[in-house]
């Protein structure tokens, strides 16, 4: 067993169930480099290091960190709510937040997805999870609710406190349900934060359930510490005439990976799906998109960019699939990619599969530099070279910033900001 593994399943305390989920998980290990959904995300490093379990109390933070989101917002540090920082003001009436951990002390009959079982060995931080989670996000809105004020998920890692943690690198499991019932509306800004230098372990698992013609427009940023690990999955089921609308922007992390996997069950249903990548330094973006067209005219709209510097890595893989009798399906995928230094490395793979006659479906991928001729013209015009480069890459990032509403996207613009001076400095 490896060291990770086993200093993972040191801070066990499920039930027998959730025993045998985590015996499962040790038994098959770490997927290795012949696994094709891991090819690219090497896990030797990862699998050497140690990490503690998080103290029982979310540690104090500098609040100015929070100064720019607004309520109603939940908040967790290193894993653990943090009520003194959360804020329920203005939650309207038929949306019910709260932390699972709270609803896990109450019994609710709702967690019976924490029941679900992954059968695949390369899913191994999946069964991981639904062994190990002790917390996360409850979202449920109620039929026919339109929610106009954003709700803020806001998850916070702070250097661990070596008085309660021994361990200086610490390791936490959310699971999260987001669901909306026929006719719902709601908007979700989810941010990613640090309060400085650490090392830690993410391993979260969301659920997104969508029922007929329900709305959900979904903002995230992810800015991590420099030396985090970030291992994010996010299963949505769409029905009929649902339509879910994300934006994720990942800017942090020394390794951060998010497999993005959405069934489209009911007919109608409508995806768009965007985010900007960003390696720096040493950093590896790593995304996995899973589309799956099951019912008759649904769309999907995925629109993706990516930039590296440095000795940053940025990887792609966008599957499409069209199922027998999905007819109408309208999928485009869109990757663009931006190799700004010669030891960077992007690797994009588009992935198209078509089971249906009566689809229309497209997907491309592209990895380049700065249009050279579009550089000199700005040069010509008086503007320096490193705000020339600056210019050209931010009008390149921003464009999938457009899948969420501007309320959302108020402070998408700033993050990505920030995460492109690092881009151009590289």
């Amino acid at each position: 067993m490896s060291v990770l593994l086993e200093s993972l399943a040191a801070g066990f305390s499920g039930d027998a169930a959730r025993r045998a989920i985590l015996d499962e998980a040790l038994r098959d290990g770490l997927p290795g480099p012949r696994s094709e959904a891991w090819k690219y995300t090497p896990l030797r490093a990862l699998e050497r290091r140690s990490f503690g379990v998080p103290p029982a109390q979310a540690p104090s933070i500098d609040t100015a960190l929070l100064a720019g989101v607004p309520a109603p917002r939940l908040v967790f540090v290193n894993g653990r709510h943090a009520p003194a920082l959360s804020s329920l003001d203005g939650l309207p009436a038929g949306v019910s937040l709260q932390p699972l951990s709270a609803a896990l002390a109450d019994g609710d009959e709702a967690l019976r997805f924490l029941h679900r079982r992954f059968e695949r060995t390369d899913e191994v931080f999946a069964r991981l999870n639904a062994a190990l989670a002790d917390e996360g996000v409850l979202l449920r809105v109620e039929a026919d609710t339109v929610v106009d004020t954003p709700l803020h998920l806001v998850f916070v890692s702070a250097p661990a406190d070596a008085a309660d943690a021994p361990a200086a690198d610490l390791a936490w499991h959310l699971r999260h349900l987001v669901e909306l019932r026929q006719g719902a509306s709601v908007g979700i800004v989810e941010h990613h934060l640090n309060t400085g230098a650490s090392r830690h372990l993410v391993n979260a698992l969301a659920h997104v359930h969508l029922a007929a013609g329900a709305r959900l427009a979904h903002a995230r940023v992810q800015d991590e510490a420099d030396g985090a690990t970030l291992l994010l999955r996010t299963d949505a089921v769409l029905a009929r005439d649902a339509d879910y609308r994300r934006v994720d922007v990942e800017l942090g992390g020394a390794l951060s990976r998010h497999e993005l996997n959405v069934r489209l069950e009911g007919d109608r249903a409508h995806l768009t799906a965007n985010g900007v990548l960003l390696g720096t330094g040493r950093r590896q973006v790593d995304t996995r998109l899973g589309i799956d067209h099951i019912a008759r005219d649904s769309t999907a709209e995925l629109v993706w960019r990516g930039a590296a510097t440095g000795r940053g890595k940025v990887v792609f893989h966008g599957g499409i699939l069209i199922r027998e009798g999905a007819d109408g399906t309208d999928a485009r995928l869109s990757n663009k990619n931006l190799l700004l230094s010669a030891d960077a490395e992007i690797d994009t793979q588009p992935v198209l599969v078509i089971h249906a006659d009566e689809v229309q479906a497209a997907h491309g991928a592209t990895v380049g530099r700065l249009d050279d001729n579009a550089l000199f013209y700005l040069r010509s015009r008086g503007i320096p070279e490193p705000q020339a480069r600056a210019l050209l890459t931010g009008a390149f990032a921003r464009e999938p910033l457009s899948a969420v509403p501007d309320p959302l996207r108020e402070g998408l613009d700033a993050a990505l900001t920030r995460g492109l001076e690092g881009i151009v400095a590289g």
